[in-house]
This record gives structure tokens, sequence and C-alpha cells, in this order.
């Protein structure tokens, strides 16, 4: 559940404090914080994810009880969530040329801000069904 949690507390700080706060910047700015943003949020995020799924498939094992098989794959749908929904705004953002973001771009960016909040749902409803787990 330790995973889960900082799973679900980046993915809301990401949606809730560093999103708005990059949407004030010029779309050049913008588009140059959020790459390296995303680069370094996707490699800690996939790695929770993952460390969380394979926490309760271990916790199911042990317990024979089928809530930390809901709050795995709660937590697990993020990868193909963020493979199939996700990384086609992300591949088109990183493909634009350092100070050729405009409009456009900052559009992208904040549909992938509205993409992104589905993980915070994921990662908060998985922690959920581990509470749950956790009390029966």
């Amino acid at each position: 559940m330790v995973f889960s949690s900082l799973f679900a507390g980046g993915a809301f700080y990401i949606g809730f404090a560093e999103q708005p706060a990059r949407l004030l910047l010029d779309p050049n700015s913008l588009l140059k914080q959020w790459i390296p943003s995303y680069k370094r949020g996707f490699a800690m995020q996939a790695t929770l994810a993952i460390l969380s799924g394979i926490s309760a498939f271990y916790a199911y094992f042990s317990t024979q009880n089928w809530v930390w098989i809901v709050g795995a794959v709660l937590i697990l749908l993020n990868w193909p969530y963020t493979l199939l929904v996700i990384m086609p705004t992300n591949h088109k953002l990183t493909l634009v040329e350092q100070g050729n973001a405009g409009n456009d771009e900052v559009k992208l960016i904040v549909y992938w801000g509205k993409l992104h909040a589905v993980r915070t749902i994921l990662g908060f409803s998985a922690i959920l069904a581990f509470l749950v787990a956790l009390t029966n």
C-alpha cells in the first residue's frame, strides 16, 4: 500500500500543483518544463505502479483475500492506460522542436493534464481497495 500511496500522491501533485503552475508559462517555457518533468514522472510512476502491483499480488497469495487483486488491477491499469491513451499525446509533444511551441502545444498539454487525472483516480481507487483488504 505504501507504493500505491506514493504513486497516487505523485499523480495528485502533478495534477493539482505542477500542471497548473506550468500552464502559467509561455508556450516554449511550458514545453521546456513539461518534457523533463514527464520523463522523470514516467520513470517514477511506472516503477511505483509495478512495485504496488507486485506487493498486492504478494498480499493476495499470503491472505487469499481477493480484494488485493482488485487493487493490483486498478494500480496496474495505469500501464496500458498510459501506453495506449496518454503516450500518443506525449509523443506528439516530445517531437516539437524547442522554440517552436505555440497554442497547439499548450492545448495538448492541457489535454494531457486531463488524461493524467485518470491516473490519479486509478491510484486513489487502488488505495481504497487496499484499505478494504486490510479491514477484511
